[in-house]
């Protein structure tokens, strides 16, 4: 079985006399996208704090690669990048002496492996380029390559999409995945862009008030968000409104000759199947599928976005 790259067990964090963080206990794994997910003050940025050595834990410990981040601090944290705020660089500098520069702060990593890293990023037609002419989504990638320069085990990236547009969010979240693929590294990711992290991500944890709800994978995520949105072109339409209302109730509108109405995804196969056996045509179903939006708000109960 793979052994986790990083655990969390029973972190606590109180700030002033108040519980921040209640007791969070997960793994995460070699090679995973981790995405990290929670309403306005249920302490994710705390948690990410303590991951990267930022901030003390009160009680509990956080385990790298085995190592203890309280007991064993240097060794713990040599397995760790990240980037938590925006990457910081020297704009008047190119990208490649930027790197050389934060290369020489970590003992043997040669020229070859700054090479990697650009090549992985997608800088390497851009990084003799000074940073000042950079894009904010190159900045970003270029601090991503810093991050992995010395080879760590986990990646943690605290909105790594923040302030970009489309394009470059679709970049960012491309080389994520890659990175994740190709190196074998774990990447922990935090977003308010639920869509994008539906489509980033492995697994999901959401937690609220400081205690951990839920970790499952994007694909159970989903599943479990049981509501669904039902549009069908139905004939004729008012025989198919008062089959579909017996069944679900009267929440139902028309236009034209589709019906509309929210049914849970185990009721559309009966549903279906009483409409044809009672006489109506159906010439058109189409269900809008749940997103990791609907799945989020299912299980922080209608709670603002972090």
């Amino acid at each position: 079985m793979t052994q986790p790259v990083m655990q969390l067990k029973e972190v606590q964090k109180t700030i002033k006399g108040k519980p921040i963080i209640k007791g969070l206990d997960f793994d995460i794994y070699p090679g995973e996208v981790f995405g990290f997910l929670g309403p306005n003050g249920a302490g994710k940025t705390t948690t990410i704090r303590m991951m990267v050595g930022l901030m003390k834990l009160t009680s509990g410990d956080i385990y790298i690669k085995g190592n203890s981040i309280i007991k064993d601090y240097k060794q713990a944290i040599r397995h760790v990048g990240g980037i938590v705020e925006n990457p910081e660089m020297y704009p008047f500098m190119s990208g490649w002496k930027n790197l050389i520069h934060y290369s020489r702060m970590i003992p043997g990593i040669p020229n070859e492996r700054i090479k990697e890293v650009v090549q992985l990023v997608g800088l390497e037609n851009r990084v003799n380029d000074k940073v000042g002419k950079y894009s904010l989504g190159m900045r970003q990638r270029l601090g991503i390559a810093q991050a992995l320069l010395h080879n760590p085990s986990i990646l943690i990236l605290d909105e790594p999409t923040n302030g970009l547009d489309p394009a470059g969010i679709r970049e960012i979240r491309s080389y994520i995945r890659r990175m994740a693929a190709e190196e074998n590294v774990a990447v922990i990711v935090s977003s308010h862009i639920l869509s994008e992290m539906e489509m980033m991500c492995d697994r999901i944890g959401i937690i609220k008030n400081g205690e951990l709800i839920t970790i499952q994978s994007v694909q159970e995520a989903l599943k479990q968000t049981e509501q669904r949105e039902v549009s069908m072109e139905a004939n004729p339409q008012q025989l198919a409104t008062e089959i579909v209302t017996e069944l679900v109730g009267d929440d139902i509108s028309q236009s034209g000759e589709m019906i509309h109405f929210v049914a849970s995804r185990a009721q559309i196969p009966d549903i279906i199947k009483h409409l044809v056996n009672g006489g109506v045509d159906l010439y058109s179903v189409d269900v809008k599928r749940s997103t990791l939006e609907d799945a989020f708000m299912d299980v922080i109960g209608g709670d603002s976005i972090e």
